[in-house]
């Protein structure tokens, strides 16, 4: 069934308002995949705060282009499905490695993020990333590391001549 100009100008533009939120977008192929699978990896990809779509190829190559993003031409053949990732990047890829993980039907073809094309393995390196939370986390603990080195560097002699007070203190009773 021949898809009309109408319905392709508003898929056109539900694509476009797609990559303009993004920050993330992650093209797959899927070949003999059930559709139970599909919704599963929807499911994992919604969880994290992003969209998992088949897409047209022709439309998808327009919507591409619309926006900028020029992405080499093996991307979009044969069936390409595409994740957006609205949130964090990471965290949408590791959902979508989750979600393919044993699945020989789905293959990472690349992706776009931050103006740069990402090929197979740098989609992968994405997803073997911790997420956003831990990540800050992480950066919090290098920065308080230094303030409480130094908060101890400089408590250490107070810390000594109390525990000289405290000997002397227990050895005098002892003495009397």
């Amino acid at each position: 069934m021949a898809v009309s100009k109408e319905r392709k100008e508003e898929v056109l533009a539900t694509y476009a308002e797609w990559l303009k939120k993004s920050e993330a977008v992650i093209v797959v192929e899927y070949t003999g995949v059930r559709m139970k699978d599909l919704d599963n990896i929807r499911a994992k990809i919604r969880e994290t705060g992003g969209e998992f779509h088949v897409l047209k190829n022709t439309l998808a190559r327009r919507a591409f282009a619309d926006n900028g993003m020029n992405l080499p031409p093996e991307f979009l053949v044969n069936s390409t499905a595409v994740s957006f990732a609205f949130s964090d990047p990471a965290s949408m890829a590791k959902a979508l490695n989750e979600a393919t993980k044993g699945s020989q039907f789905v293959k990472v073809k690349g992706g776009f993020m931050g103006g740069q094309i990402l090929n197979a393995a740098q989609v992968k390196a994405l997803a073997d990333m911790p997420p956003l939370p831990v990540v800050r986390a992480q950066l919090l603990g290098v920065l308080q590391a230094p303030a409480g080195k130094l908060v101890r560097t400089i408590a250490e002699p107070a810390r000594g001549l109390a525990a000289v007070i405290k000997a002397f203190a227990e050895k005098a009773p002892a003495a009397a």
